[in-house]
């Protein structure tokens, strides 16, 4: 079984700086983390390879710097680090990123054999967007299943998949064929603790880099800022909220106060009572 994690080195979101021209991320001077949501697709995919006794990849599309996040996923446990890096990858999108990275997968298909899964966080703290990892399961043809709080059972002889996915309205039980992307939720596990063999290994470990063509990307216009549509035209912090708390009802019993609290809701918002009670009709006809 081979399992691919995607991760990204990301600013330290204290220190974010915003270019005042262009409205991209200055991550020169900035300190960088591995993105957070990613160690818990990373956890995911070790506790596979702890069961099926799978190999681990990871992949990260970034500057050389990147390296550094590479080899800290390797004293977790991965079996080996690609790192995606060149030049007309500066300033993509999650649409050129997407490209990048299903360019750089299918290479890894190629020298690696073809990952079961692929793991990606369900976003990263820098652009907040979610969408590099579908980019990718559509790029690539892959069943693609997104905010996952956890795999309830692999069967690698049925290529079978069985997750829960948290969802506006609980949570839902899904089941597909494998190959897969899992995008995974924040919280879902703990990140272990690398060993120190790992740990020396890891300092040992040759990082395999690759830049554009060695990934087969011909048509550079599909990278870096000539392949990104999107265009940000303006950042701003969010104006602070003017509203004070207010103090609905502090006297009487639980029964009495919670009351008041929900009369109070649905006197600021008239429709919701509404709907709650269509819904119940609704549930339970």
């Amino acid at each position: 079984m081979h399992i691919v994690v995607c991760i990204k080195q990301v600013p330290d979101s204290a220190q974010i700086r915003v270019h005042p021209v262009t409205n991209t991320i200055m991550r020169q001077g900035v300190p960088t983390i591995i993105n957070p949501y990613d160690l818990f697709a990373l956890e995911e995919a070790l506790r596979l390879k702890d069961r099926f006794g799978a190999s681990v990849t990871a992949l990260c599309m970034g500057p050389p710097t990147a390296s550094e996040s590479l080899r800290k996923a390797l004293t977790f446990g991965a079996d080996r680090a690609v790192l995606l890096t060149d030049r007309y990858f500066a300033g993509s999108d999650t649409l050129a990123t997407s490209y990048a990275l299903s360019m750089a997968l299918t290479r890894i298909g190629a020298d690696y054999g073809t990952p079961e899964i692929v793991f990606t966080g369900k976003q990263t703290i820098d652009g907040d967007t979610a969408q590099v990892g579908p980019g990718i399961a559509s790029r690539l043809g892959l069943n693609q299943l997104t905010y996952i709080s956890r795999i309830v059972e692999t069967d690698l002889d049925a290529g079978r998949i069985t997750v829960e996915r948290r969802a506006e309205t609980g949570t839902q039980v899904l089941e597909t064929r494998l190959p897969v992307l899992v995008t995974m939720l924040e919280a879902t596990n703990t990140m272990r603790r690398g060993t120190v063999e790992q740990a020396l290994s890891a300092a040992r470990a040759e990082i395999v880099t690759w830049n554009a063509a060695d990934v087969g990307i011909e048509d550079l216009t599909k990278c870096g800022l000539r392949g990104s549509p999107t265009i940000v035209k303006k950042v701003f912090a969010p104006t602070a909220r003017t509203d004070k708390a207010e103090i609905v009802s502090n006297e009487g019993s639980a029964e009495t106060r919670a009351n008041a609290l929900i009369d109070a809701l649905f006197a600021r918002a008239p429709g919701v009572e509404d709907d709650l009670y269509a819904r119940a009709v609704h549930h339970y006809v």
